[in-house]
């Protein structure tokens, strides 16, 4: 495993991190035993940086990494970075998402609810989920920064801001991740302005959704496969009209990929790596095989060539689809 630093100030991660999200909500039924060995594995190839969040299973993602972490001994809480988010709120009754709040009177209640069900007495890096455009992101940022004053908080992040917002974030406290959607599948967030603010400013950009939510990885053959529970059956690319369309682009990467003679996902985490040393990608997963094959991107050194025929395999006007539904969309990019 190699290794690269969140930020100018930043800690320092696995270059490949991993998204624990699947491993209790979202891609159907979750399976603790497996994704306990999913972690493991994680573990046993050098993967320190584990990313959560308070979102996912109202909680339940983050009390089942504390507790593998706990259940690690003494001595596995320093070897890793632990990442966890705020900021969306769910509904009691639909149990889904149906506000943001980065208020400043939210932060310290969602920091000390996460430190409680992780179980741990600091956070590594403490990202804003969302931001509500209601609530200045000075204020926010002051809360969180008020976190780190507490030795509540090691470094901060942002999930899905306009550069604007990352510039004033900044100016508040040093920003040390900006957690953004980025694959073959979705450039545009990341790439331009963005990823220029990040560099200008010294911020690593977090990769999530590294594999198109797995598309990209290859297994999936149609829609069919996707499990009632699964929800990407709600997700505008995996709908019956454009999901095909969709893997006839995976197919395209594939066979780039079995020319340089490596699977699919490996090869499309690697042209990631590939973008720069401040791109710290987080695939997720919840199965043990999945992990170790994602790891392995890391040492994965494509040449230019290899990295502009994946390019080349995804037009930037191919696919279909939005990347999230609309009252997803409504959340993004304040």
């Amino acid at each position: 495993m190699r290794y690269r630093r969140l930020g100018a100030g930043g800690p320092s991660v696995s270059a490949v991190g991993l998204g624990c999200m699947g491993m209790s909500v979202a891609y159907g039924p979750a399976d603790p035993a497996e994704a306990r060995r999913a972690l493991d594995r994680a573990a046993e190839s050098g993967v320190t940086f584990l990313d959560t969040a308070d979102a996912y299973g109202r909680g339940a993602n983050e009390e089942f990494v504390g507790e593998w972490v706990r259940g690690r001994g003494p001595g596995a809480r320093g070897a890793l970075v632990l990442a966890t988010k705020f900021g969306l709120r769910h509904d009691p009754v639909s149990g889904r998402v149906d506000a943001v709040d980065t208020s400043p009177a939210y932060v310290p209640v969602a920091c000390d609810a996460s430190l409680r069900r992780l179980g741990v007495e600091y956070i590594d890096l403490y990202y804003a989920h969302r931001r509500d455009p209601a609530v200045p992101v000075e204020e926010t940022v002051g809360a969180m920064a008020e976190l780190v004053a507490a030795g509540k908080v090691r470094h901060l992040g942002l999930s899905e801001v306009s550069p604007e917002t990352l510039r004033k974030a900044h100016a508040v406290h040093p920003i040390s991740a900006v957690q953004v959607e980025y694959s073959l599948f979705t450039r545009e967030v990341a790439e331009g302005e963005m990823l220029a603010t990040c560099r200008e400013l010294g911020i690593a950009v977090v990769a999530y959704s590294t594999l198109g939510r797995g598309m990209l990885a290859g297994a999936l053959a149609s829609r069919e496969e996707l499990s009632e529970g699964d929800n990407r059956r709600r997700w505008p690319r995996f709908s019956d009209e454009n999901i095909e369309r969709n893997l006839a682009l995976v197919r395209a990467v594939r066979r780039v990929a079995d020319e340089i003679g490596v699977p699919p996902a490996r090869a499309a985490l690697a042209w990631l790596l590939a973008q720069g040393e401040d791109i710290v990608p987080i695939p997720g997963t919840k199965r043990a095989r999945y992990v170790e094959e994602n790891a392995a991107a890391a040492g994965l050194e494509l040449t230019a060539e290899q990295a502009a025929r994946l390019r080349a395999a995804v037009p930037a006007d191919a696919v279909a689809g939005a990347r999230y539904p609309q009252q997803a969309l409504d959340r993004l990019g304040h």
